[in-house]
C-alpha cells in the first residue's frame, strides 16, 4: 500500500522527502510555491535534481502537488481569474519540472454564479493555462471533491464527471480525480458506516471510474454528516472514526490507491502518529481476515 503526507518543502524540496521517510511514509505530497502568494518561481535546477534521486533510492511514489488556495478558476471576476490563470500554469510548470506524478486541485468556486457557468469558466481557465504545455508521461491533473460550501464547484461527483468530461478534449494531459474522505462525509457521502462506504464506492465507480482515481485524501472530519463543514481530523477523533477508517483503507476497490494525509499537526509527532494509525489499521484488518479464514 501507498500511505504517505502532506511535507514541507521548507529550507528545500528534498526535505519534504526526507520528513515522508523519517516517519514511515512512501509517498508525499507538498505545495510547488507558497499556497498564499500569487507570485512563484521555479525551484532551483539542483534542488529538483537532488529530489530525484532522493525519491528513487527511496521509493517514493507517487509525489502528488497540490495548488495554490488563491486560485479560483471559475471565479467571475476577471481580475482574480487572471491571476489564477497565470498561477495554475505556473502550477503545471513546476509540476513537470519536479516530476510530479499529480497536481490536485480545487475546481474553483462559482461565487453568486449558476454552477453551469462556473464549470464554463474552469474550462477556459485550465485550457489557457495549459496551452502550449506539454506533459511529461505518467502526468495526470486530479480534480478534488470539495466539502460543499458556499459556491464551490465539485461537492457532488456528478460535478466532477461532468468537469472531466469537458476538459478532457481541450488539455494536453489526462484528467482524473482525487477523493478527500472528510469533503466526502461532509457533502453528503457516508463513508463512516459500512453500508454508507459501500453505496459511496458504488456511486464513485459509476460516476467516475475508480480507475480514475488514484489518490484519496485520508482526513478525519470535526463536521457532521452532510454539514458541509471543511474542518480534518486526526485519524479516529473525528466523525468517521477508527473503523471507518479500517473499512475504507481495506475496500477492495480503493487499497491500491495512495493514501496521503492532510491531517492537522497541533502537537509534535501528529503526522507520525497518523501515518502509523493509517498502517495499524492495514495490518489489523488483514490479521482478523486471517483468523476468520
Amino acid at each position: 500500500m501507498r500511505i504517505g503526507l502532506h511535507c514541507s518543502t521548507s529550507g528545500a524540496l528534498v526535505n519534504a522527502a526526507r520528513r515522508a521517510v523519517e516517519v514511515g511514509a512512501n509517498c508525499f505530497q507538498i505545495f510547488s510555491s507558497s499556497p498564499r502568494m500569487w507570485r512563484a518561481s521555479m525551484p532551483p535546477q539542483e534542488q529538483m535534481e537532488e529530489l530525484r534521486r532522493f525519491r528513487a533510492r527511496h521509493d517514493l511514489q507517487p509525489l502528488v502537488i497540490h495548488d495554490s488556495y488563491l486560485i479560483n478558476l471559475a471565479a467571475p471576476d476577471d481580475s482574480i481569474r487572471q491571476k489564477s490563470i497565470e498561477a495554475m500554469r505556473g502550477e503545471l510548470e513546476r509540476a513537470f519540472a519536479i516530476g510530479a506524478e499529480y497536481l490536485v486541485i480545487h475546481p474553483g468556486s462559482a461565487r453568486q454564479d449558476p454552477v453551469e457557468a462556473g464549470i464554463a469558466r474552469i474550462v477556459d481557465s485550465l485550457r489557457q493555462a495549459a496551452r502550449g504545455l506539454r506533459a511529461p508521461d505518467g502526468f495526470m491533473l486530479l480534480l478534488e471533491n470539495t466539502a460543499g460550501a458556499g459556491a464551490t464547484i465539485g461537492r457532488t461527483l456528478e460535478e466532477l464527471r461532468e468537469l472531466r468530461a469537458r476538459l478532457e478534449p481541450v488539455l494536453p494531459f489526462p484528467v482524473g480525480y482525487c477523493l478527500d474522505t472528510c469533503h466526502l462525509f461532509v457533502s453528503g457521502y457516508d463513508v463512516s458506516t459500512e453500508a454508507g462506504l459501500e453505496d459511496t464506492v458504488r456511486q464513485a465507480s459509476e460516476a467516475l471510474g475508480l480507475d480514475h482515481v488514484p489518490v484519496i485524501h485520508a482526513n478525519d472530519s470535526l463536521g457532521g454528516f452532510g454539514s458541509r463543514l471543511d474542518r480534518h481530523a486526526n485519524i479516529g477523533e473525528g466523525q468517521i472514526g477508527l473503523a471507518g477508517f479500517r473499512r475504507i483503507l481495506n475496500h477492495p476497490g480503493l487499497r491500491r490507491k495512495a493514501f496521503v494525509l492532510e491531517t492537522p499537526v497541533d502537537n509534535p509527532g501528529d503526522d507520525q502518529r497518523n501515518v502509523e494509525q493509517l498502517k495499524a489499521l492495514c495490518r489489523k484488518s488483514r490479521t482478523v481476515t486471517k483468523k476468520s479464514s
